[in-house]
């Protein structure tokens, strides 16, 4: 079922993930990459556990710096999106751990690279991913009005 959503809350938390993966990387600290992976994990199992999420509420919507943008959406979608990128960054650390951190780096940077493409270009792989898995029976939802 639709219900509002706001978009703008997801690109912030967008812009925030691909700062702190990309620092991760251009500073070689794979701590940030398991805290990031536990960040989402924990947002993705209960959306006001989010830290990205609490920024936005607190932060930066009481300075101004954004506006919401709510819209009516599906939210599960963005959520299976949220998942996705913290098991691949959750991947993205044992590669490093492991000593394999040109697998592990990649990792962290398409988490990244999907990111900003949904913030850029409107395009959420995950959400993508989603509704193909939807559409092949392999996750219920209720349809949608296309």
């Amino acid at each position: 079922m639709a219900v509002k959503v706001d978009h703008n809350a997801i690109k912030f938390n967008q812009v925030s993930l691909t700062i702190v993966a990309v620092v991760a990387a251009l500073t070689n600290q794979p701590w940030l990459v398991a805290v990031l992976a536990l960040i989402l994990a924990a947002s993705t199992a209960r959306p006001q556990w989010g830290l990205f999420r609490v920024l936005y509420q607190r932060a930066a919507l009481p300075l101004g710096l954004v506006r919401p943008h709510l819209v009516e959406d599906d939210p599960a979608p963005h959520r299976f999106a949220q998942g996705v990128g913290a098991t691949f960054l959750g991947l993205s650390w044992i590669a490093l751990a492991a000593g394999a951190p040109v697998l592990g780096w990649a990792l962290d940077l398409l988490v990244a690279a999907l990111a900003m493409a949904n913030v850029a270009l409107n395009f959420c792989a995950g959400c993508f991913v989603y509704y193909q898995l939807r559409r092949i029976g392999w996750i219920r939802g209720a349809a949608q009005a296309e």
